[in-house]
């Protein structure tokens, strides 16, 4: 079977991190968003993947290339107008050959077991088949109802709170048979949600509605991010995390430089080439991606740090998000901030990096 992934979204919500990257492309726990769903893909034997592009396509096709490094065959689909999410399936129809293929999503965590997926939906023997997850607040999601054989009844786009008619969440991953594409007109834009699937069961055809049991999160928003990273350092979820696992739930990388006099608990995720120094304190769960800096002195207190960030002497961090690249200053204490190259009151100024870097 083969699969797409949709991968064109912008990420709005997820800013100041998507002004530097798409939103499939946002690191958790030291890989991408969708590098995660490739994995799994690959896990149950799909290999064949199509992933469409629009916002910032060439990072995406720079890191996956053709799949070659991740056990893959990537094809890409760049669309220079979003399509929508049923009309950038219809745009690679020739891809699935006339055969029934998965849809899920690159910029979601997840670690649905893909097989009861696919078994469950032969069994249905309706056109396509939805993942469902239950979730306590269907107020921001699209939401579906299913009879006790298991088969959708009702949609609901993001009802009001005493409105919903379930909490059974869309999660966009869905198994299609390939007639799905008479309900897709081709070169318009067109939604799964608020067209093909409300037209599939007007016209009679089924729906199946499988509830997954397993792990799904819909990295909507950056307090969403943090907590699906503090998921997966703590087990909530299955993924491979990168690094050689050591007791307490620490990860280390390649070729890192920690000091003897440091204290770390975890869950903690350290990447490649960092640099923890002398009098360090890091109480997890904190993933440090590739190249982080943790001068003397630094407490570090739940958070995310992207790769090559540098973090001055006697700084105190709580609970913080820190882009790629920051150079953040002695002597801070920061506490829930999102940090990117926009905040310069956390920055050490152009100048004075030189200065440090040439001592």
């Amino acid at each position: 079977m083969k699969a797409m992934i949709m991968a064109a979204g912008l990420g709005t919500r997820l800013r100041p991190l998507t002004n530097l990257v798409s939103k499939p492309m946002v690191q958790m726990a030291g890989r991408p968003c969708l590098e995660h769903t490739i994995r799994l893909l690959r896990k149950y034997g799909i290999t064949d993947i199509v992933i469409n592009l629009h916002y910032m396509p060439e990072m995406i096709r720079n890191h996956f290339g053709r799949g070659e490094n991740f056990g893959v065959n990537i094809t890409y689909s760049y669309e220079e107008e979003l399509l929508g999410t049923a009309g950038g399936v219809k745009n690679v129809e020739e891809f699935f050959e006339g055969e029934p293929f998965l849809v899920v999503s690159g910029d979601a965590l997840t670690d649905i077991n893909l097989d009861a997926f696919y078994d469950f939906h032969k069994a249905m023997g309706g056109t396509a088949t939805l993942a469902l997850k239950k979730v306590p607040d269907p107020t921001q999601y699209g939401v579906v109802l299913v009879d006790n054989k298991g088969y959708i009844t009702d949609f609901q786009e993001k009802p009001a709170w005493g409105d919903a008619i379930s909490k059974l969440a869309n999660t966009g991953i869905y198994l299609f048979e390939p007639d799905v594409f008479r309900y897709i007109p081709e070169g318009e834009i067109v939604d799964f949600g608020k067209q093909v699937f409300p037209e599939i069961l007007e016209q009679g055809d089924k729906l199946g509605g499988y509830i997954m049991r397993g792990y799904w999160c819909d990295i909507g928003n950056l307090e969403v991010y943090r907590e699906a990273h503090y998921d997966m350092l703590t087990g909530l979820v299955e993924v491979d995390i990168p690094g050689k696992r050591f007791e307490s739930n620490i990860w280390i990388g390649e070729r890192p430089v920690i000091h003897p006099d440091t204290v770390i608990v975890g869950p903690v995720v350290i990447g490649d080439d960092s640099y923890i120094g002398k009098g360090a304190q890091i109480y997890g769960p904190v993933v440090l991606d590739r190249k982080t800096t943790v001068s003397e002195d630094v407490v570090i207190k739940r958070g995310i740090f992207w790769e090559n960030v540098y973090i001055g002497p006697g700084s105190q961090l709580n609970d913080c998000i820190v882009g790629e690249g920051c150079q953040l200053k002695p002597d801070l204490f920061v506490e829930k901030q999102i940090i990117g190259g926009e905040q310069h009151e956390y920055l050490i100024k152009e100048e004075e990096d030189r200065k440090r870097e040439t001592k």
